[in-house]
């Protein structure tokens, strides 16, 4: 998994093998979503046995899931991304939102992230690891929901564009006819804003973007969010300004509300100035309070007060809804943090179990 047709072509020829079996492989993972090798049926025996020696499928079933009370299902992946500080065991959580014939995918793209925006518990988690393209896709591939999916959104744990080899390569696969044939309008890829990683993933890829602004101002952007010293928000508007979304890709602006902070019609204006000339959106997102941190959430009111006037004004606005709050699933939510804890401790009483044997 995480292979494209034709870096598999390359490995079947490597081991022997006519090229096409390449093909024929990522049939069997990308449209059918075997488990093992052994179930490769049309390849012959002598070539699973083969492939056996030398590759595995790589899918890994969710370890542990939570179902909220508004149908929102919040699983627990096992990674294999290399650690910045430990060899130890590392989980993400990725979140399944049903809505009618929708069926909506949040991934991760790192264990942990490095932004630390105030309002966000994965960022207090600290930064762990990159997610390879095959961490990313296994949270589609092994999903028990996985033929109800509609669209993928890269709003998990993690900033995308700080791993955007791995993330571009996920969507690749995704949009490839080869791979999994999605259309890149059924995919929406988030970022703060990184310089020079947010440019290339426009000019790479086709699917959709969503920018995490929160405040248009840069004083006020910079308390929330330290990522705005290195790409302020009018940076980032400027670029996007440069590419066309007027046919069907879409540029969306996501901005959580808070009471007093950044919820003024001042700020309104300020968004309606900063976005002329851009077509796009901004989604509302109500705050769900996390740990040690002192910021009021805006009441429904005060948020309809600025949907109203930004839609007035010819900014598309919408407020979204909170889903899988009660299980910690909803935007902001995300950790785990308390997992790798655990891990930790399981992973240092072996080595103390494993030093004690020595001794003895």
């Amino acid at each position: 998994m995480g292979m494209s047709v034709a870096e598999l072509k390359e490995a079947a020829r490597e081991l022997g093998m006519p090229a096409f079996t390449g093909s024929q492989i990522a049939q069997w993972l990308y449209d059918k979503h075997v488990t093992s090798i052994d179930e490769m049926t049309n390849l012959s025996q002598k070539n699973r046995s083969i492939l056996n020696e030398h590759y595995c499928v790589g899918a890994m079933a969710p370890i542990d899931c939570q179902r909220s009370q508004d149908g929102t299902i919040k699983y627990l992946f096992p990674v294999r991304c290399s650690s910045i500080e430990t060899n130890d065991t590392q989980f993400v959580e990725t979140v399944f939102i049903p809505d009618g014939d929708r069926g909506t995918l949040c991934v991760s793209s790192q264990v942990g992230c490095k932004m630390n925006c105030l309002f966000c518990q994965t960022g207090k988690q600290g930064f762990h690891g990159n997610l390879t393209a095959a961490d990313i896709l296994n949270q589609i591939y092994a999903l028990p929901e996985r033929e109800l999916l509609t669209n993928i959104v890269f709003m998990g744990q993690g900033e995308p564009m700080d791993n955007l080899d791995e993330v571009l390569r996920a969507t690749q696969i995704l949009t490839a006819k080869d791979g999994y044939a999605w259309s890149p309008k059924r995919i929406t890829v988030s970022s703060v804003g990184v310089k020079n990683k947010l440019k290339r993933f426009l000019d790479e890829s086709d699917c959709h973007v969503a920018i995490s602004m929160h405040s248009p101002l840069h004083e006020q952007r910079m308390s929330l969010m330290p990522a705005e010293k290195a790409m302020p928000i009018e940076d980032v508007v400027a670029l996007l300004k440069q590419y066309d979304f007027s046919h069907q890709r879409r540029c969306s602006f996501e901005y959580i509300c808070f009471s007093g902070l950044n919820d003024t019609l001042a700020h309104g204006r300020e968004i309606v100035r900063l976005l002329q000339g851009l077509e796009c959106r901004v989604n509302l997102i109500r705050f769900h309070e996390i740990p040690c941190v002192d910021l009021p959430g805006a009441d429904e009111q005060r948020m309809e007060q600025l949907r109203d006037f930004l839609t007035s004004h010819g900014v598309f606005t919408t407020i979204r809804a909170s889903r899988g709050q009660d299980i910690f699933a909803a935007c902001g939510l995300l950790s785990t943090a308390k997992q790798q804890e655990h891990s930790e401790k399981v992973t240092q009483t072996l080595r103390e179990s494993d030093a004690n044997t020595q001794r003895k």
